[in-house]
């Protein structure tokens, strides 16, 4: 598990050179043709990250963010807002905590069971293992959208 740690810090060192190189209103930006900006992926990321690790090994109250962040970036959601310079400072906090919180969890064995889940591309989760895996593919997924928006910005 360690190298699956290791890519998903590695996403998140990308993710955050975006939140860092990129302004406010870039950040917000929703261009023509798209559903969603370069920060609503970011944190949907993050926020999928925890539901697929906690939420689906029954651990859900051992999650790093918020009842409110899951309810705005989770699937199926699209910014109904602008988010604010304090949010991206959040955010990019997030981005590592999220996963230093998960590796001592998953070292302190925390995670006992997990619930089957079948995700939107048809792989089936069995573990908490194969959810931190999924979640490496599922990011590269939302880092292709943030390069497919900076085009046009």
């Amino acid at each position: 598990m360690e190298y699956t740690f290791s890519i998903t810090r590695r996403s998140r060192e990308i993710l955050l050179g975006y939140l860092e190189n990129y302004t406010l209103d870039q950040l917000n930006k929703i261009p023509e043709g798209f559903n969603n900006n370069m920060y609503w992926n970011i944190a949907h990321v993050v926020v999928s990250q925890q539901r697929l690790v906690y939420a689906l090994s029954g651990v859900p109250e051992e999650m790093t963010v918020s009842d409110e962040m899951v309810k705005s970036y989770m699937r199926g959601t699209r910014p109904e807002r602008e988010v604010t310079a304090e949010e991206v400072t959040e955010l990019k906090k997030l981005l590592f905590t999220t996963i230093d919180k998960t590796e001592a969890d998953y070292k302190n064995g925390l995670f006992k069971g997990y619930k089957e889940y079948t995700t939107e591309f048809g792989y089936t989760l069995h573990t908490v293992e194969e959810g931190m895996e999924f979640n490496n593919f599922h990011e590269g997924t939302h880092l292709g959208c943030i390069l497919s928006i900076k085009k046009y910005l």
